[in-house]
């Protein structure tokens, strides 16, 4: 009986606070939003591996910015969202597609997340699972609203939220001491958040990064999934940032400060 390899997620840091996603196993490999292709290029010698497929979760430049340097250099299929226009995409994907790839071998379930753009998409693996969202849910925060509505990011927040409380997040950017600092803004009297922000800190201090994360910490201290927490829809209206208790407002209400909050 074969052995089936050992499959591991390592992160390229990338530009001043990006990480692209390298899923590998012993001699085979996938890349998640190569922004830039050096780098990604880099590791893969350094490992001594060999792409063979590229996925990507939006548009943006910073996640798809090196697409077209590694396939000049790898004959590989490109799997992104049917709904954006990139450059190379060979597989369009929409909500409930199957990516099935065979080295390195992993499946994942695709998932419709708009908000941050129009056609966002995020990658889970149930067998693993693994989340790849790109710039749909962070550790502590969430993308902005570049091209969605607040319904809609409420709504992929909220079937990213759904996945198991042990799903490791692979989000794309270093962005997790400014989201706790907002975070704790939010909700002070959040023990978890406190804690949270005290070992993050630390893990910064010490130069090692703050993700991937895990959904249930997320869950307990992203004031972006917990917008409907009553400490925090409180803290809203009696600012003046908030009308109702509705929690698409709240949500709003909630990225609308972030957007502005130093």
């Amino acid at each position: 009986m074969s052995v089936k390899p050992t499959l591991q997620v390592s992160a390229i840091p990338a530009f001043t606070d990006n990480y692209l996603w390298l899923i590998h196993d012993d001699q085979h490999a996938a890349v998640v939003d190569p922004g830039d292709a050096a780098p990604v290029l880099a590791m893969l010698k350094a490992k001594n591996l060999q792409l063979d497929a590229i996925l990507l979760t939006h548009h943006h430049a910073d996640h798809v910015g090196g697409v077209q340097d590694l396939l000049q250099k790898f004959d590989v299929p490109v799997y992104g969202p049917a709904n954006e226009k990139i450059a190379g995409i060979t597989n369009k994907l929409d909500q409930a597609d199957r990516v099935e790839l065979a080295s390195p071998a992993i499946s994942f379930s695709v998932i419709d997340v708009p908000g941050h753009t129009a056609g966002h998409i995020a990658y889970f693996s149930d067998e693993q699972a693994w989340l790849f969202c790109g710039d749909t849910l962070f550790a502590g925060g969430c993308g902005r609203l570049f091209e969605g509505t607040a319904k809609q990011m409420t709504q992929s927040l909220a079937k990213l939220s759904a996945l198991p409380d042990s799903t490791l997040v692979y989000c794309a950017h270093e962005y997790t001491l400014s989201n706790l600092r907002f975070a704790l803004a939010a909700e002070p009297d959040n023990s978890a958040l406190q804690q949270r922000f005290i070992l993050e800190e630390q893990r910064r201090t010490r130069g090692e990064a703050t993700v991937p994360s895990v959904l249930g910490l997320e869950k307990s201290t992203n004031p972006f999934l917990r917008n409907q927490e009553s400490a925090i829809i409180d803290l809203l209206i009696t600012q003046g940032r908030l009308h109702s208790r509705d929690p698409v407002e709240a949500f709003a209400a909630l990225r609308e400060w972030k957007n502005t909050f130093r």
